[in-house]
Order: structure tokens, then C-alpha cells, then sequence
């Protein structure tokens, strides 16, 4: 990595002294990151680069205004500074409201339990693609596009405020998605996986056994009947239930979205209940591993682990510094940014739902009709409102998993669909797949997980074409 961000720190400190005493908080987040994207669709290499990108972003807060400036010039750190106060003077008419937290000054890294990507060369990453696209267009003859995306970055932060917080964190992400897409006639299915990891290059290898099921699911789906459309007991899988709490409900649990909002703000009353006493759910950075994991958030409020609701009741939500002083709770670390183009904003990081108690075999018990649902292949959300499509489905009948069928979408409002779940499995999984999109924010690495659940009068039926990727 570069040094000029190091090398940069007594600087920060020096212009935060000049400049702090012009505003209520004044904060510089300097960035280092590079990073690798490849691209192959069908038998073209669209994309194949390496990035290195040097920046940073200046946020300044006067009588409750925010002022924010990014800049890729360091030479030009003392004029965004200027910028991000006088816009903040400009706006301020109110209080500025931060919750507090403890003053750090440190030096962390997130460690990896295995090869830095970066020491992997891009042809070598190149030819991995290239023999996965290459196992989904064999796979079948009916396979009419493929796609193979491959990307990897490393961050290199320095974060100086104010109050005496100086933070220097690092961290390594990579995430691999291939999607074949079937054809028969007018029929057209998809099969996709996407899997991430902070961990190590290794965890994107090695994976043509996955790269294979896509393939022929994607082919399978052809000839299995549509679902017929209907409100069922369903049960899903730990990838549905991981997408479910998090588009669902987690983007709900953010508190810039719920403090802006009267109304969902009655909503989402501490205490009210939106599940059984067995549902308990978290969001938090504080569990190693994962794709939402860090050390500090980009507030430099150290990660925590939020219980969202428990024994069905809700109980915590999460916020930013201004977020929870403005609501009187406590920062919860979740202030993130995907870059230093965007300021921080209240961001989930690793969401769950947590292991039940119910054998995964007794959740099929007594449903006379029903769906096993599977996987996700795409899915949107509109404020309480969800649809999601399952990668495999399978009809239930008389308790037993039955006949294979295809187009299964699930829609719901979030909080009958909390109410609903009649079973929670002492099963557990962790997807690190997710890319979640924000206020023009795509693509923040996030874990999510759960066990299966079972769920009573869920709508299911549609087409799985029109869904998008989840966010």
C-alpha cells in the first residue's frame, strides 16, 4: 500500500486544531484503497482492471448543519475544509445533537486467515474466471449466457476529528457472483451464486461444485411446473431468512430512516411486539469473520452488536452518532460510507436472526399444502412492503417435501410476516453474499444469517424475471 495516508496524520492533526474551533465537530477521513474487477459475459472479457484511488472526505457540523467536501488532492485539504464549514454555517440553525463515545486513538487491522488477494496476480485471478465461466457453458447445451464477476478491494483509512479521536483501520474484501441463464423455447430460467469473504483468496477458489448447481438449476427449472399462486405455509432456508431480515426488516431498524419519519417512528416503538417470544434478532459489527466486520465505524464509534428484538419485542435500533442523539440512545456503530465520495450514513453491517430451538424436520410437521423455499434470486423491498424470489422451490404436502417447482416469489409486509413465523430451526448459516444499496451507496459489503423459519399465509406466486438483485 502507499504511504502518503500514513504519512499524512500529523497534517490532519494539525488542520483539525486550526479549524476545530469554528465548528461544533469537524472530522477528515483519508483513503487508500486498491482493488481488482473482472468481468466475463458469455465469451467476452468486458472487464479486466486494477485500481488505486487516494482521497478523502472533510464533514463539519455548525448548529446541527452538516457541511461535506470530498477531495482526491491532498494539496487541496485545507479549501474542502473551508468548503465543508462554511456550508455547515450556511445550514446550521438548530443544535448539534452527538451522541457520545469514547475518544480512540489506534492503529488496527482486520487479519486475514490466509492469502492477501493482492498478492495474487490479475492473470492468475483472470484464468479463474475463465474456468468457471467455461463449467457453465458446458454444463448443458440449453445454457444460452453465462456471466463471471470477480472483484477484490483494500481499504486503508485514517479518520481525525475534533475531539481527539485519530484512527488508522484497514481491511481486505473480496466477493466472486457467477449466473448462467437457461433457454427453452420461450421458457427462460436463471441460476446464480455469489459468494464474499474477508477472510482470504482461497475462499474464492475451489468453488466448481457451486459454479456446476447454478448451472443446472438454471436448466432444471425449464421443465418444472410454474407455482400455482396462493397464501401458504412456507418454510425457507437460512439464505432466504439472512436476505428476509435484512431487507425486510433491517433497513427499518435504521434510525435516520425511522427519526425523519413520525409515523414510522410510532411504528417502531421500543417495547411493541412483531414476533413470537423465540424470535431474537441482531445487527452488529462486533462478531469476527464476516463481511460487515470492522473494528470502528467511520465515525470512529467502536463496532458493537445491537440486539434489534428480543423474545419477538422490539428492543434497539441502529444509528450514527447524530441519529442516536437525537432519539437519546446510545451510538451503536453502525455510521458507515462505501467510499470517500459519500459520507458516512446509518448503514446495517452483519444482521441475523438467531438459532431456534425447532428440529429443520418438524417445521414440514402437519402442513397439508405448502412451499420449501430455497436460495435467493432476487427480491425488492418498498418501505414495510417485501418480494423476494427463491432460487429452488419444492411443493410440501402431508408434512414431506414433494414435487420440484419453479417462479416462487414471496411477499409480505414485514411486520405480519414477523408475526407469522410459527418455527425457528436449531439450524444456523451465515451468507456473506450481500451487497447493500443506500442513498446511492451499492454495494457495502455486509454478512447477514438465520436459521430456517417457518411462516403461515405467506403470498406466494409471480414472476421471478421481474425481481432485481439484491441490494
Amino acid at each position: 500500500m502507499p504511504s502518503i495516508v500514513v504519512d499524512s496524520k500529523n497534517r490532519l492533526t494539525d488542520l483539525i486544531k486550526r479549524y476545530r474551533d469554528r465548528v461544533d465537530y469537524l472530522a477528515i477521513r483519508l483513503e487508500e484503497s486498491e482493488g481488482t474487477d473482472i468481468l466475463i459475459r458469455g465469451d467476452k472479457v468486458e472487464t479486466l482492471s486494477e485500481d488505486l484511488a487516494i482521497g478523502g472526505q472533510v464533514r463539519a457540523c455548525y448548529k446541527g448543519g452538516w457541511g461535506f467536501a470530498s477531495f482526491n488532492r491532498l494539496e487541496t485539504l485545507a479549501e474542502r475544509i473551508e468548503e465543508a464549514i462554511a456550508a455547515a454555517r450556511i445550514i446550521g440553525e438548530d443544535k448539534t445533537i452527538l451522541a457520545p463515545i469514547e475518544i480512540i486513538q489506534t492503529t488496527c487491522s482486520l487479519p486475514l486467515t490466509g492469502t492477501d488477494p493482492r498478492e495474487i496476480s490479475i492473470a492468475r485471478k483472470k484464468a479463474m474466471c475463465e474456468h468457471y465461466n467455461r463449467i457453465l457453458q458446458t454444463t448443458d447445451r440449453r445454457i444460452a449466457t453465462t456471466s463471471v464477476s470477480y472483484g477484490d478491494s483494500a481499504q486503508h483509512i485514517v479518520l481525525a476529528t475534533s475531539e481527539g479521536t485519530l484512527i488508522e483501520q484497514s481491511w481486505v474484501d473480496m466477493e466472486i457472483r457467477f449466473a448462467a441463464t437457461a433457454r427453452d423455447g420461450d421458457t427462460v430460467q436463471t441460476g446464480r451464486e455469489t459468494l464474499g469473504s474477508r477472510k482470504a483468496y482461497e475462499d474464492t477458489i475451489g468453488l466448481d461444485r457451486q459454479v456446476e448447481s447454478a448451472a443446472q438449476r438454471a436448466v432444471a427449472a425449464l421443465s418444472l411446473p410454474p407455482v400455482k399462486g396462493n397464501a401458504y405455509t412456507v418454510v425457507i432456508d437460512p439464505i432466504l431468512t439472512g436476505l428476509f431480515v435484512h431487507e425486510a426488516f433491517g433497513h427499518l431498524s435504521e434510525a435516520d430512516s425511522i427519526y425523519e419519519n413520525p409515523d414510522l417512528l410510532e411504528t417502531m416503538t421500543m417495547g411493541r411486539r412483531f414476533g413470537c417470544k423465540d424470535l431474537q434478532i441482531f445487527d452488529g459489527a462486533a462478531p469476527e469473520g464476516h463481511r460487515g466486520s470492522y473494528l470502528y465505524d467511520d465515525e470512529g464509534t467502536p463496532a458493537t452488536t445491537t440486539q434489534l428484538i428480543k423474545d419477538g419485542k422490539l428492543v434497539g435500533r441502529l444509528h450514527s452518532r447524530e441519529t442516536a442523539g437525537r432519539l437519546d440512545e446510545a451510538a451503536t456503530g453502525n455510521a458507515r460510507c462505501l467510499n470517500y465520495h459519500y459520507p458516512p450514513i446509518v448503514r446495517m453491517t452483519n444482521t441475523w436472526i438467531d438459532r431456534g430451538h425447532t428440529p429443520v424436520a418438524d417445521l414440514f410437521a402437519d402442513i397439508k399444502e405448502g412451499v420449501y423455499a430455497r436460495n435467493w434470486l432476487g427480491g425488492m423491498t418498498n418501505g414495510e412492503m417485501f418480494t423476494f424470489g427463491a432460487g429452488e422451490a419444492w411443493m410440501i404436502r402431508n408434512g414431506e417435501i414433494a414435487e420440484p417447482v419453479r417462479d416462487v416469489t414471496l411477499s409480505g409486509n414485514v411486520f405480519k410476516t414477523l408475526a407469522d413465523i410459527e418455527g425457528i430451526g436449531d439450524d444456523f448459516y451465515w451468507d456473506e453474499s450481500g451487497g447493500c444499496g443506500k442513498a446511492g451507496q451499492g454495494g457495502l459489503a455486509v454478512g447477514v444469517g438465520g436459521p430456517s423459519l417457518r411462516i403461515r399465509d405467506v403470498v406466494v406466486g409471480g414472476d421471478m424475471e421481474d425481481l432485481e438483485d439484491e441490494d
